[in-house]
């Protein structure tokens, strides 16, 4: 006989389940005492619970690169779930496999709206592929079964269990599932040879590339692909890792603020092979530039969720597969001798790559200290699989820009845009892989959304990097304020505390930085610590954006409201 925080426990370890985030809570405490006695699987104690799911998501990201597997974190009701749902929210928007654990109260009292009581499955069915309530013991082994796959199946996304209090404490002597185990959707001849005709037939094509399962196999696949059909490649929104930057096919982002002339190819592409992506709404420019459900476009769209081929875009070519799958198919193509383009072909190409770099090279930023200097440094002298974390803000628009990803599995960054990701990632990361580096970009606001979290990264010893923008600012709403409503500026400016003392203060090092000059020697020192290490770079608030200030965006608005006030009606 086995509680059910036990049976719960042994199932996540024959999945496979390394470790798991969580802040404590007494609604799953049996679940606990069987985590005691289970050395297969680490626990992480979080201090916010957005936090931790935050840093589940981060986890099954990173796995991506070798098996995909669901990042698991424990939160209590209640309160706990509440302040989960943020993690919850970046998961589903990436499609991240991730299992959310609810300790909730006694079956004896559901219903009775007691203390902490939430009804589970209509607060977490919005952001999760299925929500469910465990309230029998003995069919744990089934619903974790099911929640592995439905979490890894199709478009992955992020699973929601609730674990009654007494359920986890009931005992019961039914035996353990199987790890959980899906069959990989691949290419068939005739996908191949659709697509082969296709380029065969195309005089702008271009591939854009993205999602998550990027091996360095299928990554190295796809660029020789490229290679060989001289055809140049995007990364779909924070997916920049997905080819090596310096390769020559290689033509920037979609994203917010595209790189060079991305925007352009986009629209005037006759072929567009969209590889993983599931083409969102940043990606594809707001629909504007591969417009739904029927671009104009002729479109190749590789998914291994079968459901996303068809949902929004009618592909001409829907292919079911994964990344790695396809990938692998590539050396069957090609290029035919009867394509009479190649010449335009390749002279588009050259021109979309000079574009680009061009676009890398930043007008200098206002101020001491220069945020596109900061991470060209970085890109310079950290090793290509360093791992590189952010979370939202206009800081993130220099770390796009200037940062040169070399392998896949590198950029770790929330796709729904969420405030607080990128320390909770950079921890997930630093667990995930000890012996590589580990840097996180924060802005100022962006990090006092998880700055608690540096007591877990002290906690556990992991050296990680962050380094804070600083331009006491909450500078894209500024940004924004001063497009609009210019001059008139209200709940953008931040008081800040001293991040580099208040590092100290948890047991992690911290210095400011006042110039660009001071630069090196300080991040070699961080990069020498055995602590976590914390850089606070004194920004100008001017520089706003890569190449603009806010005295440029208000005057410009000004302008504009001037030239709309005298034009006749």
């Amino acid at each position: 006989m086995r509680t059910g925080g036990q049976i719960l426990v042994d199932q996540l370890a024959l999945n496979g389940v390394p470790r798991v985030f969580m802040v404590p809570g007494e609604s799953f405490i049996a679940a606990l005492d069987a985590l005691h006695d289970c050395p297969a699987i680490d626990v992480v104690v979080c201090r916010h619970e957005g936090a931790a799911a935050m840093m589940a998501e981060a986890t099954a990201r990173l796995s991506a690169t070798a098996t995909l597997k669901p990042g698991v974190a424990f939160v209590t009701r209640g309160p706990g779930l509440a302040n989960a749902m943020s993690g919850l929210h970046v998961a589903m928007q990436a499609a991240t496999p991730m299992l959310l654990l609810v300790g909730l109260p006694p079956l004896r009292h559901e219903g009775r709206g007691g203390f902490q009581e939430v009804a589970i499955e209509p607060l977490a069915g919005s952001f999760a592929k299925w929500a469910g309530v465990v309230r029998d013991a003995a069919r744990l082994p089934e619903f974790v079964s099911r929640a592995m796959v439905t979490a890894l199946a199709g478009r992955p996304g992020p699973v929601v269990l609730g674990l009654p209090e007494d359920v986890l404490a009931a005992s019961s002597d039914v035996r353990d599932a199987t790890a959980a185990s899906l069959a990989a959707p691949g290419p068939t001849w005739s996908d191949m040879m659709r697509l082969a005709d296709a380029l065969d037939r195309a005089e702008w094509p271009l591939l854009i590339a993205g999602g998550l399962g990027w091996t360095t196999t299928a990554s190295r696949e796809l660029t020789q692909f490229a290679e060989r059909f001289d055809l140049p490649v995007v990364a779909s929104f924070r997916s920049q890792d997905v080819i090596d930057n310096r390769s020559p096919h290689y033509v920037g982002h979609a994203g917010i603020a595209m790189a060079g002339k991305v925007a352009t190819a986009l629209a005037n592409a006759d072929l567009v092979i969209a590889v993983g992506t599931h083409l969102d709404e940043i990606t594809s420019g707001r629909y504007a530039l591969i417009t739904p459900p029927r671009p104009r476009q002729r479109l190749a769209h590789v998914h291994p969720a079968s459901e996303v081929l068809g949902a929004l875009y009618q592909a001409d070519i829907p292919i079911v597969s994964t990344v790695a799958a396809f990938a692998a198919r590539l050396d069957d193509l090609a290029p035919s001798v009867r394509r009479g383009s190649a010449r335009t072909w390749s002279t588009l190409r050259r021109d979309l790559r000079q574009s680009f770099e061009t676009w890398q090279q930043v007008e200098p930023s206002p101020g001491s200290v220069r945020l596109e200097n900061v991470v060209r440094h970085l890109s310079e002298v950290l090793p290509p699989d360093a791992i590189v974390t952010n979370g939202a803000g206009n800081y993130a628009a220099f770390v796009h820009r200037c940062f040169t990803w070399k392998e896949p599995g590198t950029q770790l960054a929330p796709m729904s845009g969420s405030m607080g990701y990128g320390l909770p990632g950079a921890i997930a990361a630093k667990l995930a892989h000890p012996n590589r580096e580990v840097v996180c970009f924060a802005g100022d606001g962006c990090l006092q959304m998880t700055l608690q979290e540096l007591a877990t990264a002290v906690q556990y010893a992991l050296p990680i990097i962050v380094i804070v923008a600083n331009n006491g600012l909450y500078g894209t709403i500024r940004a924004e304020q001063e497009k609009r409503y210019p001059g008139r500026v209200i709940a953008t400016s931040l008081v800040n505390p001293d991040f580099a003392a208040l590092a100290r203060s948890y047991g992690a090092d911290g210095e400011k930085v006042r110039s660009d000059a001071e630069l090196a020697g300080l991040f070699a020192r961080a990069r020498a610590s055995r602590r976590p290490f914390v850089l606070d770079l004194a920004l100008d608030p001017e520089a706003i954006a890569p190449g603009v200030t806010l005295q440029g965006l208000r005057q410009t608005a000004e302008t504009g409201h001037k030239i709309r006030q005298v034009k006749p009606d």
